[in-house]
């Protein structure tokens, strides 16, 4: 089975990205599922989010918080940082026991894990390609903004709060830019996917 790392800065367009692969026929893990699982309610990751940064960060119903905790995160670099060594090995030995059924029933798959600190972890090591998806540096700004109904400001500081898109492209094996939006994004998904086609092939 092939192995496929899918990362990228905030709001670039890897859900999208990921949606083509998963129509194509490749086996997507989004890096959403992975982190909801290791922070439900009665795990070990919620456990330690709550001993470091205490139950205000839970919802009514027990639940964690997203909103709440990532207010505090994005504003506090040394909190992120904290955050990231207590829940990042978690969704590491996750991916690898979903990677290792996976081979089991598809040994010549193409299996895909997106994840954005992929290579802030060194987690991208574990891969036999990487794919880096990006857009043109405005128009993610404006996207998230949009997507998250949030302003310039608080934007920015999200996006700063990440690896420079530049740094990520260069540990790419293969770039998708979806600068020119889905149609466009989809193309360059396809040539990309067709490469590592003939990878899991061979």
């Amino acid at each position: 089975m092939l192995k496929v790392g899918l990362t990228g800065s905030i709001a670039v367009g890897k859900s999208f990205v990921c949606e083509v692969l998963s129509e194509q026929g490749c086996i997507v893990m989004d890096a959403d599922r992975a982190a909801r699982e290791v922070v439900e309610p009665g795990t070990v990751g919620l456990r330690r989010v709550v001993d470091e940064f205490g139950s205000a960060v839970l919802a009514s119903d027990g639940s964690l918080n997203r909103e709440k905790l990532g207010r505090i995160i994005f504003s506090d670099p040394a909190k992120r940082q904290l955050l990231n060594s207590l829940l990042h090995p978690l969704i590491i030995d996750l991916q690898d026991d979903w990677l290792k059924r996976q081979e089991a029933v598809y040994p010549a798959g193409i299996a895909v894990i997106d994840a954005a600190l992929m290579i802030e972890s060194g987690s991208y090591k574990r891969f036999d390609e990487l794919v880096v998806v990006w857009c043109e540096s405005n128009i993610q700004l404006n996207r998230l903004m949009k997507r998250d109904g949030i302003g310039r400001k608080e934007a920015r500081q999200r996006i700063e709060s990440q690896l420079p898109q530049e740094e990520k492209k260069g540990y790419a094996t293969y770039l998708i830019d979806t600068s020119g939006g889905f149609e466009e994004t989809r193309e360059n998904t396809l040539e990309v996917l067709e490469i590592l086609r003939r990878k899991a092939r061979a």
